[in-house]
Protein backbone atom coordinates (compact mmCIF):
# COMPACT_ATOMS: atom_id res chain seq x y z
CA UNK A 1 0.00 0.00 0.00
CA UNK A 2 1.22 3.62 -0.79
CA UNK A 3 2.23 5.91 2.13
CA UNK A 4 0.30 8.56 3.38
CA UNK A 5 0.74 11.77 5.46
CA UNK A 6 -1.91 13.76 6.24
CA UNK A 7 -1.80 17.92 6.81
CA UNK A 8 -3.71 18.71 9.84
CA UNK A 9 -3.89 22.84 9.99
CA UNK A 10 -5.72 23.19 13.30
CA UNK A 11 -6.86 26.26 14.81
CA UNK A 12 -9.71 28.91 16.07
CA UNK A 13 -11.66 31.47 13.85
CA UNK A 14 -10.78 34.58 17.03
CA UNK A 15 -7.36 34.98 15.44
CA UNK A 16 -5.48 37.21 12.68
CA UNK A 17 -7.32 34.67 9.54
CA UNK A 18 -5.64 36.45 6.97
CA UNK A 19 -2.08 36.08 8.71
CA UNK A 20 -3.23 32.56 8.89
CA UNK A 21 -4.53 31.88 5.62
CA UNK A 22 -1.36 33.03 4.22
CA UNK A 23 0.75 30.47 6.54
CA UNK A 24 -1.97 28.00 5.19
CA UNK A 25 -1.21 28.26 1.68
CA UNK A 26 2.76 28.53 1.85
CA UNK A 27 2.61 25.58 4.42
CA UNK A 28 0.58 23.49 1.62
CA UNK A 29 3.27 24.70 -1.02
CA UNK A 30 6.21 23.43 1.25
CA UNK A 31 4.84 20.26 1.61
CA UNK A 32 3.31 19.49 -1.84
CA UNK A 33 7.48 20.33 -3.08
CA UNK A 34 8.27 17.79 -0.10
CA UNK A 35 5.80 15.03 -1.36
CA UNK A 36 3.19 15.85 -3.86
CA UNK A 37 0.82 12.81 -2.62
CA UNK A 38 0.66 14.30 0.97
CA UNK A 39 -2.88 14.74 1.70
CA UNK A 40 -4.47 18.62 2.76
CA UNK A 41 -7.31 19.99 3.66
CA UNK A 42 -9.32 22.55 1.11
CA UNK A 43 -9.61 25.07 4.15
CA UNK A 44 -8.21 25.32 7.47
CA UNK A 45 -9.47 22.76 10.32
CA UNK A 46 -10.88 25.97 12.62
CA UNK A 47 -13.62 23.65 14.41
CA UNK A 48 -13.70 19.85 16.04
CA UNK A 49 -16.49 19.37 13.35
CA UNK A 50 -14.20 20.32 9.92
CA UNK A 51 -11.32 18.69 11.71
CA UNK A 52 -13.49 15.16 12.03
CA UNK A 53 -15.34 15.69 8.34
CA UNK A 54 -11.42 15.95 6.87
CA UNK A 55 -9.78 13.11 8.90
CA UNK A 56 -12.85 10.61 8.09
CA UNK A 57 -11.71 8.87 5.27
CA UNK A 58 -8.03 8.89 6.12
CA UNK A 59 -5.76 5.86 6.70
CA UNK A 60 -2.43 8.12 7.33
CA UNK A 61 1.05 6.97 8.09
CA UNK A 62 2.53 9.99 9.30
CA UNK A 63 0.20 12.83 10.62
CA UNK A 64 1.59 16.52 10.31
CA UNK A 65 -0.25 18.32 12.80
CA UNK A 66 0.34 22.43 12.86
CA UNK A 67 -0.62 25.16 14.86
CA UNK A 68 -2.22 27.64 12.13
CA UNK A 69 -3.23 29.19 15.22
CA UNK A 70 -3.79 28.15 18.98
CA UNK A 71 -6.13 25.43 18.88
CA UNK A 72 -6.63 23.91 22.83
CA UNK A 73 -5.84 20.35 23.47
CA UNK A 74 -9.61 18.79 22.37
CA UNK A 75 -7.99 19.29 18.64
CA UNK A 76 -5.04 17.32 18.88
CA UNK A 77 -6.70 14.77 21.13
CA UNK A 78 -9.57 14.03 18.83
CA UNK A 79 -6.53 12.85 16.17
CA UNK A 80 -4.71 10.62 18.69
CA UNK A 81 -7.92 9.32 19.48
CA UNK A 82 -8.38 8.29 16.06
CA UNK A 83 -5.23 7.85 14.78
CA UNK A 84 -1.86 6.01 15.75
CA UNK A 85 0.27 7.02 13.52
CA UNK A 86 3.76 8.79 13.97
CA UNK A 87 3.35 12.66 14.75
CA UNK A 88 4.90 15.46 13.41
CA UNK A 89 4.31 18.80 15.14
CA UNK A 90 4.59 22.27 13.86
CA UNK A 91 4.52 25.09 15.17
CA UNK A 92 4.49 28.54 13.30
CA UNK A 93 6.41 32.04 14.23
CA UNK A 94 4.48 35.02 14.81
CA UNK A 95 4.77 36.67 11.51
CA UNK A 96 4.27 40.36 12.91
CA UNK A 97 5.54 41.82 16.51
CA UNK A 98 4.82 45.09 16.25
CA UNK A 99 3.16 45.42 19.62
CA UNK A 100 -0.32 45.26 18.54
CA UNK A 101 -2.79 42.17 18.26
CA UNK A 102 -0.76 38.55 18.48
CA UNK A 103 -1.78 37.43 14.88
CA UNK A 104 -1.50 33.54 15.68
CA UNK A 105 -0.41 32.28 19.25
CA UNK A 106 0.64 29.42 17.02
CA UNK A 107 3.10 28.45 20.24
CA UNK A 108 0.98 28.90 23.05
CA UNK A 109 -0.94 25.91 20.80
CA UNK A 110 2.18 23.90 20.43
CA UNK A 111 2.24 23.51 23.98
CA UNK A 112 -1.36 22.61 24.51
CA UNK A 113 -0.62 19.29 22.03
CA UNK A 114 2.77 18.57 23.47
CA UNK A 115 0.97 18.36 26.40
CA UNK A 116 -1.48 16.26 25.48
CA UNK A 117 0.85 14.02 23.38
CA UNK A 118 2.52 13.45 26.73
CA UNK A 119 -0.51 12.58 28.20
CA UNK A 120 -0.86 9.76 25.54
CA UNK A 121 2.18 8.32 25.52
CA UNK A 122 2.62 9.16 22.34
CA UNK A 123 6.26 10.39 20.59
CA UNK A 124 6.35 12.72 18.58
CA UNK A 125 8.78 14.91 15.93
CA UNK A 126 8.44 18.87 16.96
CA UNK A 127 9.45 22.20 14.36
CA UNK A 128 9.39 25.36 15.10
CA UNK A 129 9.56 27.82 11.76
CA UNK A 130 7.91 29.00 8.76
CA UNK A 131 7.08 27.26 5.64
CA UNK A 132 9.90 29.37 3.79
CA UNK A 133 12.81 28.35 6.86
CA UNK A 134 15.21 25.68 4.95
CA UNK A 135 15.46 24.23 8.52
CA UNK A 136 11.61 23.83 8.07
CA UNK A 137 12.05 21.95 4.95
CA UNK A 138 14.84 19.92 6.21
CA UNK A 139 13.41 18.61 9.51
CA UNK A 140 9.98 17.68 7.61
CA UNK A 141 11.39 16.26 4.86
CA UNK A 142 13.87 13.80 7.16
CA UNK A 143 10.20 12.88 9.17
CA UNK A 144 8.31 11.80 5.80
CA UNK A 145 11.61 9.98 5.25
CA UNK A 146 11.52 8.01 8.29
CA UNK A 147 7.86 7.42 8.34
CA UNK A 148 8.01 6.15 4.90
CA UNK A 149 10.76 3.75 6.19
CA UNK A 150 8.78 3.07 9.36
CA UNK A 151 5.98 1.74 7.29
CA UNK A 152 7.75 -0.49 4.71
CA UNK A 153 9.38 -2.12 7.57
CA UNK A 154 5.81 -3.73 8.07
CA UNK A 155 5.95 -5.04 5.08
CA UNK A 156 9.80 -6.39 5.38
CA UNK A 157 10.84 -9.75 5.02
CA UNK A 158 14.11 -10.94 6.26
CA UNK A 159 15.69 -13.91 5.57
CA UNK A 160 18.16 -15.40 7.96
CA UNK A 161 20.17 -18.45 6.52
CA UNK A 162 22.03 -20.43 9.14
CA UNK A 163 23.31 -19.38 12.20
CA UNK A 164 25.48 -17.02 13.51
CA UNK A 165 28.98 -18.73 14.32
CA UNK A 166 29.73 -19.04 18.23
CA UNK A 167 31.20 -16.10 19.73
CA UNK A 168 28.49 -13.99 17.36
CA UNK A 169 25.27 -14.27 19.30
CA UNK A 170 24.99 -10.76 19.10
CA UNK A 171 23.71 -11.03 15.34
CA UNK A 172 21.27 -13.55 16.33
CA UNK A 173 17.36 -12.10 16.04
CA UNK A 174 14.03 -13.58 17.12
CA UNK A 175 11.00 -13.41 15.31
CA UNK A 176 8.78 -12.09 17.62
CA UNK A 177 11.46 -9.51 18.93
CA UNK A 178 11.30 -8.40 14.50
CA UNK A 179 7.64 -8.29 14.47
CA UNK A 180 6.85 -6.60 17.59
CA UNK A 181 9.56 -4.13 17.34
CA UNK A 182 9.90 -3.29 13.54
CA UNK A 183 6.70 -5.02 12.45
CA UNK A 184 8.80 -7.39 9.69
CA UNK A 185 8.61 -10.77 9.15
CA UNK A 186 11.67 -13.01 9.98
CA UNK A 187 12.65 -15.83 7.68
CA UNK A 188 15.17 -18.49 9.03
CA UNK A 189 16.44 -21.64 6.98
CA UNK A 190 19.43 -23.60 7.36
CA UNK A 191 22.65 -22.78 4.80
CA UNK A 192 22.63 -25.95 4.10
CA UNK A 193 19.70 -25.85 2.06
CA UNK A 194 20.81 -23.37 -0.32
CA UNK A 195 23.86 -25.37 -0.97
CA UNK A 196 21.60 -27.92 -1.59
CA UNK A 197 19.97 -25.92 -4.36
CA UNK A 198 22.99 -24.84 -5.82
CA UNK A 199 24.54 -27.79 -6.03
CA UNK A 200 21.77 -28.83 -8.41
CA UNK A 201 22.31 -26.36 -11.46
CA UNK A 202 23.99 -27.32 -14.68
CA UNK A 203 26.39 -25.36 -15.83
CA UNK A 204 23.87 -24.14 -18.71
CA UNK A 205 21.42 -23.01 -15.85
CA UNK A 206 23.98 -20.65 -14.04
CA UNK A 207 24.82 -18.76 -17.44
CA UNK A 208 23.56 -15.88 -16.82
CA UNK A 209 24.21 -15.50 -13.84
CA UNK A 210 27.79 -15.66 -14.46
CA UNK A 211 28.00 -13.61 -17.45
CA UNK A 212 26.23 -10.75 -14.91
CA UNK A 213 29.07 -11.51 -12.40
CA UNK A 214 31.40 -10.65 -14.69
CA UNK A 215 30.07 -7.25 -15.34
CA UNK A 216 30.46 -6.10 -11.85
CA UNK A 217 33.89 -8.60 -10.94
CA UNK A 218 37.09 -7.91 -12.27
CA UNK A 219 39.23 -10.37 -12.39
CA UNK A 220 36.87 -13.73 -12.41
CA UNK A 221 39.12 -15.70 -15.09
CA UNK A 222 41.76 -15.80 -12.38
CA UNK A 223 40.35 -18.07 -10.44
CA UNK A 224 39.78 -21.61 -10.24
CA UNK A 225 36.97 -22.32 -13.15
CA UNK A 226 35.50 -24.67 -10.50
CA UNK A 227 35.03 -22.03 -7.85
CA UNK A 228 33.70 -19.67 -10.18
CA UNK A 229 30.43 -21.64 -11.08
CA UNK A 230 30.39 -22.52 -7.70
CA UNK A 231 30.11 -19.41 -6.93
CA UNK A 232 27.40 -18.46 -9.83
CA UNK A 233 25.66 -21.45 -8.45
CA UNK A 234 25.22 -19.80 -5.63
CA UNK A 235 23.93 -16.73 -6.88
CA UNK A 236 21.18 -18.42 -8.42
CA UNK A 237 20.11 -20.37 -5.27
CA UNK A 238 20.16 -17.26 -3.33
CA UNK A 239 18.71 -15.07 -6.20
CA UNK A 240 15.55 -17.42 -6.55
CA UNK A 241 15.25 -18.07 -2.85
CA UNK A 242 14.72 -14.21 -2.96
CA UNK A 243 12.83 -13.78 -5.52
CA UNK A 244 10.35 -16.42 -4.54
CA UNK A 245 9.78 -15.06 -1.13
CA UNK A 246 9.84 -11.30 -1.65
CA UNK A 247 13.17 -11.05 0.57
CA UNK A 248 14.10 -7.72 0.91
CA UNK A 249 17.19 -8.16 4.27
CA UNK A 250 19.15 -11.08 4.31
CA UNK A 251 21.70 -12.50 6.75
CA UNK A 252 24.09 -15.02 5.81
CA UNK A 253 26.00 -17.77 7.51
CA UNK A 254 29.61 -17.95 5.58
CA UNK A 255 32.42 -19.56 7.60
CA UNK A 256 32.91 -22.41 7.88
CA UNK A 257 29.50 -23.94 6.03
CA UNK A 258 30.48 -22.45 2.78
CA UNK A 259 34.06 -23.17 2.59
CA UNK A 260 33.89 -26.76 4.46
CA UNK A 261 30.64 -27.87 3.05
CA UNK A 262 30.80 -26.83 -0.53
CA UNK A 263 34.18 -25.29 -1.38
CA UNK A 264 33.42 -21.75 -2.61
CA UNK A 265 32.31 -18.38 -0.48
CA UNK A 266 29.44 -16.47 -0.23
CA UNK A 267 31.01 -13.30 0.12
CA UNK A 268 30.49 -11.87 -3.99
CA UNK A 269 26.92 -13.28 -3.90
CA UNK A 270 26.39 -11.01 -0.87
CA UNK A 271 28.23 -8.36 -2.61
CA UNK A 272 26.28 -8.18 -5.87
CA UNK A 273 22.78 -8.70 -4.40
CA UNK A 274 23.46 -5.70 -2.16
CA UNK A 275 23.62 -3.77 -5.33
CA UNK A 276 20.48 -5.53 -6.61
CA UNK A 277 18.51 -3.58 -3.41
CA UNK A 278 18.57 -6.78 -0.79
CA UNK A 279 20.15 -5.66 2.11
CA UNK A 280 23.30 -8.30 2.76
CA UNK A 281 24.90 -9.23 6.04
CA UNK A 282 27.52 -12.13 6.69
CA UNK A 283 28.05 -13.96 9.62
CA UNK A 284 24.85 -14.71 10.10
CA UNK A 285 24.02 -10.51 11.35
CA UNK A 286 20.18 -10.64 11.53
CA UNK A 287 20.24 -7.09 12.75
CA UNK A 288 23.47 -5.76 11.02
CA UNK A 289 20.88 -6.48 7.68
CA UNK A 290 18.52 -4.34 9.15
CA UNK A 291 20.62 -1.92 9.54
CA UNK A 292 21.43 -2.13 6.44
CA UNK A 293 18.16 -2.23 4.76
CA UNK A 294 17.17 1.19 6.75
CA UNK A 295 20.02 2.81 5.27
CA UNK A 296 19.36 1.80 2.05
CA UNK A 297 15.91 3.35 2.09
CA UNK A 298 17.04 6.22 3.30
CA UNK A 299 19.69 6.71 0.95
CA UNK A 300 18.62 4.62 -1.97
CA UNK A 301 22.45 3.79 -2.23
CA UNK A 302 24.42 0.82 -1.38
CA UNK A 303 25.49 0.59 2.27
CA UNK A 304 28.65 -0.97 3.05
CA UNK A 305 28.97 -3.70 6.24
CA UNK A 306 32.30 -4.23 7.99
CA UNK A 307 34.02 -4.14 11.57
CA UNK A 308 36.29 -1.04 12.71
CA UNK A 309 39.36 -2.63 12.62
CA UNK A 310 42.08 0.79 12.86
CA UNK A 311 41.54 4.38 13.55
CA UNK A 312 44.34 6.55 12.73
CA UNK A 313 44.47 9.81 15.20
CA UNK A 314 46.45 12.05 12.93
CA UNK A 315 43.66 11.52 10.11
CA UNK A 316 40.88 11.43 12.33
CA UNK A 317 39.84 7.97 10.87
CA UNK A 318 38.18 5.18 11.10
CA UNK A 319 38.78 1.81 9.11
CA UNK A 320 35.36 -0.47 8.58
CA UNK A 321 36.43 -3.98 7.03
CA UNK A 322 35.40 -7.29 5.85
CA UNK A 323 36.60 -10.25 4.24
CA UNK A 324 35.42 -9.43 0.40
CA UNK A 325 31.01 -9.02 0.57
CA UNK A 326 30.74 -5.16 -0.24
CA UNK A 327 28.76 -4.03 -2.99
CA UNK A 328 30.63 -3.64 -6.44
CA UNK A 329 28.88 -0.42 -6.70
CA UNK A 330 31.08 1.19 -4.08
CA UNK A 331 34.69 0.46 -5.31
CA UNK A 332 36.71 2.80 -6.32
CA UNK A 333 37.05 3.84 -10.14
CA UNK A 334 40.71 3.66 -10.51
CA UNK A 335 40.15 -0.38 -9.57
CA UNK A 336 37.02 -1.58 -10.02
CA UNK A 337 35.72 -4.61 -8.13
CA UNK A 338 38.35 -7.34 -8.36
CA UNK A 339 38.02 -10.81 -7.51
CA UNK A 340 40.62 -12.40 -5.06
CA UNK A 341 40.75 -15.36 -2.53
CA UNK A 342 39.82 -15.14 1.48
CA UNK A 343 42.39 -13.88 3.35
CA UNK A 344 42.54 -16.73 5.37
CA UNK A 345 40.78 -19.75 3.54
CA UNK A 346 42.79 -19.07 0.39
CA UNK A 347 39.92 -19.97 -1.76
CA UNK A 348 37.68 -17.54 -4.04
CA UNK A 349 35.92 -15.78 -5.47
CA UNK A 350 35.61 -12.53 -2.31
CA UNK A 351 35.65 -9.53 -3.51
CA UNK A 352 38.78 -6.85 -3.15
CA UNK A 353 38.89 -3.49 -3.14
CA UNK A 354 38.75 0.25 -1.58
CA UNK A 355 35.64 2.49 -1.45
CA UNK A 356 35.44 5.53 -3.28
CA UNK A 357 35.27 8.88 -1.99
CA UNK A 358 32.04 9.94 -0.57
CA UNK A 359 31.30 13.80 0.62
CA UNK A 360 29.24 12.40 3.57
CA UNK A 361 28.17 9.09 5.06
CA UNK A 362 26.57 7.65 8.36
CA UNK A 363 28.21 5.01 10.28
CA UNK A 364 25.10 3.45 11.95
CA UNK A 365 24.09 0.30 13.71
CA UNK A 366 20.78 -1.16 15.26
CA UNK A 367 22.28 -3.01 18.25
CA UNK A 368 21.11 -4.13 22.33
CA UNK A 369 22.17 -3.14 25.26
CA UNK A 370 22.62 -5.74 28.22
CA UNK A 371 19.08 -5.40 28.63
CA UNK A 372 18.09 -6.72 25.93
CA UNK A 373 16.27 -3.65 24.84
CA UNK A 374 17.11 -2.13 21.55
CA UNK A 375 19.12 1.27 20.30
CA UNK A 376 20.72 2.68 17.43
CA UNK A 377 24.60 4.22 16.85
CA UNK A 378 24.73 7.26 14.76
CA UNK A 379 28.18 8.82 13.70
CA UNK A 380 28.63 10.60 10.59
CA UNK A 381 31.69 11.74 8.75
CA UNK A 382 33.12 11.21 4.81
CA UNK A 383 34.60 8.46 3.12
CA UNK A 384 38.27 9.42 2.05
CA UNK A 385 39.50 8.72 -1.11
CA UNK A 386 41.76 5.84 -0.23
CA UNK A 387 43.10 2.46 -1.95
CA UNK A 388 42.12 -1.30 -0.36
CA UNK A 389 43.87 -0.92 3.28
CA UNK A 390 43.57 -4.68 3.83
CA UNK A 391 42.63 -8.00 1.57
CA UNK A 392 39.02 -7.72 1.35
CA UNK A 393 37.16 -4.44 1.50
CA UNK A 394 37.49 -1.50 3.37
CA UNK A 395 36.30 2.21 3.58
CA UNK A 396 38.06 4.94 5.34
CA UNK A 397 35.88 6.79 7.35
CA UNK A 398 36.55 10.66 8.91
CA UNK A 399 35.02 11.06 11.21
CA UNK A 400 32.93 14.92 12.23
CA UNK A 401 33.56 14.09 16.00
CA UNK A 402 37.13 12.73 17.13
CA UNK A 403 37.61 9.47 15.78
CA UNK A 404 39.47 8.73 18.70
CA UNK A 405 36.93 9.32 21.33
CA UNK A 406 34.43 7.61 19.41
CA UNK A 407 36.33 4.37 19.36
CA UNK A 408 36.85 4.36 23.25
CA UNK A 409 33.32 5.29 24.12
CA UNK A 410 31.80 2.84 21.36
CA UNK A 411 33.91 -0.02 22.69
CA UNK A 412 33.31 1.16 26.77
CA UNK A 413 29.33 1.38 25.32
CA UNK A 414 29.43 -2.12 24.75
CA UNK A 415 28.59 -1.91 20.76
CA UNK A 416 28.38 -5.05 18.59
CA UNK A 417 31.74 -4.85 16.08
CA UNK A 418 29.49 -5.01 12.87
CA UNK A 419 28.51 -1.44 11.25
CA UNK A 420 27.00 -0.20 7.98
CA UNK A 421 28.52 2.53 6.29
CA UNK A 422 25.68 4.51 4.22
CA UNK A 423 26.52 6.75 1.39
CA UNK A 424 24.89 10.22 3.04
CA UNK A 425 23.91 11.86 5.95
CA UNK A 426 20.93 10.58 7.05
CA UNK A 427 21.42 11.08 11.09
CA UNK A 428 18.32 13.13 11.24
CA UNK A 429 16.34 10.41 9.48
CA UNK A 430 17.41 8.13 11.81
CA UNK A 431 16.37 10.33 14.47
CA UNK A 432 12.92 10.32 13.54
CA UNK A 433 12.82 6.81 12.93
CA UNK A 434 14.15 5.51 16.35
CA UNK A 435 11.39 8.28 18.26
CA UNK A 436 8.64 6.43 15.99
CA UNK A 437 9.61 2.69 16.54
CA UNK A 438 10.50 3.59 20.79
CA UNK A 439 14.41 2.62 20.36
CA UNK A 440 17.23 4.76 22.07
CA UNK A 441 19.41 6.91 19.85
CA UNK A 442 23.19 7.13 20.97
CA UNK A 443 25.43 9.53 18.91
CA UNK A 444 29.22 9.68 18.63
Amino acid sequence: MSFSAVYIPIGVPTFDLESANKEFEKSIALLKSIDESIKVPDEMLLSIDKLNAFLDDKNPDLLIVQNITFANSAYISEVLRKFEAPVLLWTLREPVIDGKRLRLNSLTGAYSAANALKTFKRPFEYIFGSPQEERVKEKISAVISAAKVKKELKSLNILQVGHTPQGFGFGRALDSEIMTTFGSNLFSIESRELIDSAKSFSDNEIKEYLEDAKTRIKGLDGIDEKNVLDFARLYKAYSNYVKENNIGALSSRCWPDFFVSFGTPVCSVLGILNDLGVSCACEADTYGALSMFIAQKLTDKSVFFGDPVSMDENENTLTFWHCGMAPCSLAREDTGACAGLHCNRKIGPTLEFGCKEEEQVTVFRIGKKADGSFRMFISTGEALDKPKQFFGTTIVVKTNNSAFDILNSSVLAGWEPHFAVAMGDIEDELRALGNMLGIEVESY
